[in-house]
């Protein structure tokens, strides 16, 4: 399987070592075999990297065209501790999309089937185009070129929380 150029770009998941297994219209399923240094204080793989699995899985499955969408927001469940050598996998499943927004449900198990998480995530399709890819320069890792300015460069903050989310295009949403 080819991958996209979100995921060729995507040096933290490399850096983890998570594969791509499947990756369809609203749909993927993504690998990643749980190292010694992934343990957390108690010698169990940390919550955190086992979110980052899940979200990988997840921002697949919602970047399914070439608009860009971000977590707009997602909720984990941990239920099952694992382990170093154990293999972690994230299957995401899209549930609604409608407009900008989208609902999407992945589940993380272990090896043998055993539910380890699950996450229900919630995107938002953005007016961003995707990051161009910048010529690599010799170390073998190719750069991304920021595509949008931050929320700061646009002027100064309304003095308020809702002030300042009306103030927010949509296409300044990040994650």
């Amino acid at each position: 399987m080819s991958l996209r150029p979100m995921m060729r770009n995507d040096r933290a998941s490399a850096m983890l070592g998570m594969v791509v297994e499947h990756d369809a219209p609203g749909e993927s399923r993504v690998s990643m075999t749980v190292r010694e240094d992934m343990l957390n204080g108690f010698a169990i793989t940390h919550g955190g990297l086992v979110f980052t699995l899940a979200d990988t899985a997840f921002a697949i499955a919602c970047n399914e065209d070439e608009r860009v969408t971000v977590a707009g927001g997602a909720d984990i469940t941990f239920l099952k501790s694992t382990t170093a050598g154990q293999t972690l996998t994230a299957t995401a499943a899209r549930r609604a999309r409608s407009g900008r927004t989208g609902l999407y449900d992945i589940r993380v198990t272990d090896e043998t089937g055993d539910l380890v998480a699950e996450v229900r995530g919630r995107s938002i399709t953005t007016d961003r185009r995707p990051p161009v890819p910048v010529p690599s320069t010799g170390s073998g890792a190719s750069a991304v070129a920021p595509v949008a300015e931050p929320v700061e460069a646009s002027g100064p903050r309304p003095a308020n929380d809702h002030e300042r989310s009306a103030a927010l295009p949509t296409t300044e949403v990040s994650r």
